[in-house]
């Protein structure tokens, strides 16, 4: 059994999803939230929090792996620098802990959801509810379904991941996919 925490970084929310799975195509929701940070005024004392905060999370629920979302390129270098931060400081909590760590952008998850790359935080978290068969997980937040969203594309990843890695030779690959071969 996998459990795979997911996390959107930010320097006012930090979103966050755990998920375990088992098997191939069986992931449920074990918690969503987030970390509050804009009541913390100071900008380090946010980071320290963060820090705290994820440790906390992968001592509570024990993660295999975790996916974290790569911030994307916006106009405000600011802005950019302080998320790059914040997530920097989830990734050390996180690897002080000895968990490896994946990184996707935001498009990659997207469309690993809901197929489009464009989609819309809404879109996100409304497609998030018909995978995980959840009928109401309410979320204050839509950071925390970005978070959740991280996990489950880590999830969708690994699946792949799993196929590829389970064929040793051309002459397994080809008995365990009849079809997609032909013999000439």
């Amino acid at each position: 059994m996998r459990t795979i925490l997911g996390i959107d970084p930010g320097t006012n929310v930090l979103g966050y999803g755990i998920i375990r799975c088992s098997g191939r195509n069986n992931a449920k929701l074990v918690v969503l939230g987030v970390i509050e940070l804009s009541k913390y005024r100071d900008h380090y004392t946010k980071l320290k929090v963060i820090y705290e905060r994820v440790q906390h999370l992968v001592d509570e629920y024990k993660p295999n792996e975790v996916a974290i979302e790569a911030p994307f390129y916006g106009k405000n270098v600011q802005s950019m620098l302080k998320l790059g931060r914040a997530q920097g400081v989830a990734m050390a909590a996180v690897l002080s802990r000895s968990i490896p760590i994946y990184e996707y952008a935001p498009r990659k998850i997207k469309m690993a959801i809901t197929g489009v790359g464009s989609a819309s935080k809404e879109q996100v978290a409304a497609m998030l509810k018909n995978i995980l068969g959840e009928k109401a997980f309410d979320s204050e937040y839509l950071d925390a379904t970005d978070g959740l969203a991280a996990a489950v594309c880590h999830f969708f990843q690994g699946e792949q991941n799993e196929t590829e890695s389970r064929v040793s030779s051309w002459e397994e690959f080809i008995r365990k996919n009849p079809g997609r071969v032909k013999d000439k």
